[in-house]
């Protein structure tokens, strides 16, 4: 305090006072500090250099200690000084920095400039080769004070004064004399590391080498370096042990994704990552990569099934393809979109276009909907609800990957009804999830007719419920002796249709028949109905006076079946002739009727004919055994199975004409003139989502509407919309 009293009064005395660079003026009881300030600069200035010869003494990591320890202990002291020149610092110095002199500072700034002039620019490159070499100690393995550095690193950041404001602090000197020369020693050090290293070792181990390093360099910036350094620093190492090696690291990407070396490809990718366009060429080697992986796998499964492709091993082999990669971008690509881009593109390749689609490019979509119902079919081995929603999820991956999502609907809608009107739908709970999940995928119309479907199968349990309510009333007991079960499907959006063949109703089915025409009509007189006789099932009772089984057999059948086998009631042997005259059965499905029946060893083919031949007789069987109670003769036929996938085809190929020549016209009618590859690119664009169609299809649908005078040509190539 008496120190800062004298200070005050030396500072506040009437005398002759000169201020720096300015002559003699007396101002009486003013401030007048400038003796003061002189005389303080004097003294630190034979102080400092009393340090700068006594630093002549130390070098390496000793000029290191020595420049800390004096550094700690002038600071402290620049702190006291600062106090007890307050007074100085408020008004003298205050009202000089106001007038502009700025070379006039803080007493505490004063010090830090003073000890920058006289005593640090003397020793900076000393002090600074000192420390690069204890950096370079430190990433030799050797292990170092870090504080040390840290305390060196803190003297350069507060060395840097801001000339305008002294309470600011700049980096410059920092910058100039620490971070400048660090990084050139960082290049040169990583350069000459890596080029030893790349030559005595693999690319893996090189990889793990400048992992490391990288970390290390990250962890040194939290260690004892200025924060704003990291930066520079770190695209200095990328630079170096990344960019300069980027080609070698590429070269071995293709060798990492043949073995599936997961780990060092998420080492790779992390590295390559951190440069300029560092993973632009791995992402083409990529999806060709899985391209040829999915093809490959496609043509073994093809070449061993050879005509008798399961649907479920071909999807199963799309995915285990799938999830390979998905994974792979997952986990060593961290699910970088331009990777995640190149698996989508890679995969709708080879989904579309392998060898099982080589004579059909609708192979793929055909399949996965067969798979899809399998799936949803009851069988033996149904799925439990988690499982059967996880394998609807993957029918879904796949789905997403399908250019001919017209295709699928058609399949998928065939199967579905035959599901519903057969009633071997695993679940509805099931079959609402799958459609809701194409409802997702497609939109609201792509599901429409599947969702009216299910209100058909609900109105007709109405139906049903009040028919028999109607035979309950009007009829006896003993009149209603069969259980009858009846759907009213709309034309308009079941893919079902009626077959070509006539065919007599058993008198047993007739009444029942009569019955419910009349109800219907009742209800709906302006409406006709068309029976669906290859769809209609039915159960009929066996019983064998010689069979062991006395409780008899259950037989399921179809309506031909049954029109077949009901006649065995008045007679045991039937001629083909006879039997083809009581069903009105064209020869096929007769045939295929009879052949079912004859293999189940139900009827016994007489001679040695074929089933069909003219003349020939068949036999009820009255020793047939089966294991079951209830026979399952009700089997598709193959030629009904092989109609309805040609007609589904037929369908499908009038179904796009319909949609490319609607959506000519729709933008033609927005558009009314256009040149033909502007139309084509939209007509393209706008039915894409549901197949991609070829150019000359679209061509022959614009001849099409310009024939029927939708459109017309004009000007060779540009096309005007008619109204």
């Amino acid at each position: 305090m008496r120190i800062y009293t004298a200070i005050y009064q030396f500072c506040t005395a009437a005398r002759p006072t000169t201020q720096v660079g300015h002559p003699a003026t007396s101002r009486g009881a003013q401030l007048l500090g400038a003796e003061l300030y002189n005389k303080l600069i004097e003294y630190l200035e034979i102080h400092l250099e009393n340090i700068k010869l006594e630093s002549g003494q130390f070098a390496d990591e000793g000029l290191i200690k020595y420049y800390i320890r004096t550094w700690n202990r002038y600071t402290t002291g620049a702190r006291y000084l600062n106090h007890i020149f307050e007074y100085l610092n408020r008004h003298w110095v205050k009202r000089e920095r106001d007038e502009g002199r700025r070379t006039v500072y803080d007493v505490n700034t004063l010090c830090l400039v003073k000890w920058r002039s006289v005593f640090f620019d003397s020793i900076q490159s000393k002090q600074m080769a000192a420390v690069l070499k204890l950096i370079e100690k430190q990433r030799n393995g050797e292990t170092i004070e870090n504080t040390d550095i840290k305390n060196i690193v803190g003297s350069f950041v507060n060395l840097g004064l801001d000339e305008h404001d002294s309470r600011k602090v700049s980096l410059s000197v920092y910058k100039t004399y620490f971070e400048g020369p660090f990084i050139a020693s960082t290049e040169t050090y990583y350069k000459d590391e890596s080029k030893r290293f790349v030559a005595e070792n693999s690319v893996v181990d090189y990889m793990k080498k400048a992992e490391v390093r990288l970390q290390e360099e990250t962890g040194r910036v939290q260690l004892y370096l200025h924060q704003s350094t990291e930066k520079i620093l770190m695209r200095t190492c990328e630079t170096v042990l990344i960019y300069d090696h980027a080609d070698l690291l590429r070269d071995e990407f293709q060798n990492l994704l043949e073995a599936n070396r997961q780990e060092d490809l998420k080492r790779m990718f992390t590295l390559l990552s951190r440069i300029q366009n560092g993973l632009e060429p791995l992402r083409g080697k990529f999806e060709t990569h899985v391209r040829k992986q999915g093809l490959a796998a496609i043509e073994k499964l093809a070449t061993e099934a050879g005509e008798n492709l399961d649907p479920k091993a071909y999807v199963d082999a799309l995915l285990e393809v799938y999830r390979q990669y998905a994974h792979l971008v997952q986990y060593a690509f961290s699910d970088d979109t331009d990777f995640v881009k190149s698996l989508d593109n890679a995969c709708r390749e080879f989904i579309n276009r392998n060898k099982v689609c080589s004579q059909s490019s609708s192979k793929s979509p055909e399949l996965l909907a067969k798979y899809s119902d399998a799936l949803l079919k009851k069988s033996g081995k149904s799925a439990e609800d988690s499982d059967l929603d996880a394998k609807l999820n993957d029918i879904m991956t796949i789905f997403k990957y399908i250019d001919d999502k017209d295709v699928f609907q058609k399949f998928y809608t065939r199967m579905l009804s035959r599901r519903l009107v057969h009633g071997t739908s695993t679940s509805d709970d099931a079959e609402s999830s799958m459609i809701s999940k194409l409802k997702e995928a497609c939109g609201h119309e792509y599901t429409s007719k599947l969702q009216r479907m299910f209100q058909d199968m609900n109105v007709s349990q109405d139906l049903q419920i009040q028919f028999r309510e109607a035979m309950a009333k009007n009829l006896e007991p003993s009149e209603l002796t069969i259980d009858f079960t009846i759907l009213v499907l709309g034309t308009n959006f079941w893919p079902l249709t009626p077959i070509n063949t006539t065919f007599n109703l058993p008198d047993e089915l007739v009444k029942t028949f009569e019955r419910f025409q009349s109800f219907y009509q009742s209800k709906h007189s302006g409406r006709k109905l068309t029976w669906l006789w290859q769809l209609s099932k039915g159960e009929l009772k066996a019983n064998y006076p010689k069979s062991s089984n006395k409780v008899g057999y259950t037989f399921q059948v179809s309506t031909f079946q049954m029109a077949i086998l009901l006649p065995y009631n008045n007679g045991d042997t039937y001629s083909y002739e006879q039997l083809q005259q009581i069903t009105a059965l064209n020869k096929e499905y007769l045939v295929g009727s009879l052949a079912i029946l004859v293999k189940a060893r139900v009827l016994l083919l007489e001679g040695s004919g074929e089933v069909g031949d003219p003349g020939t007789r068949y036999t009820l069987n009255m020793d047939f055994k089966n294991k079951k109670i209830r026979v399952n003769l009700n089997v598709p036929l193959r030629s009904e199975q092989k109609q309805d996938t040609e007609t589904t085809h037929k369908t499908i190929e009038e179904d796009r004409k319909m949609l490319m020549q609607s959506a000519i016209v729709r933008i033609m009618k927005a558009r009314k003139v256009l040149k033909h590859v502007v139309l084509v690119q939209e007509t393209i664009a706008q039915i894409k989502s549901r197949f991609t169609p070829k150019v000359p299809e679209i061509k022959k649908c614009i001849d099409f509407l310009i024939e029927k005078e939708y459109l017309e040509r004009i000007d060779g190539d540009r096309y005007s919309y008619l109204a």
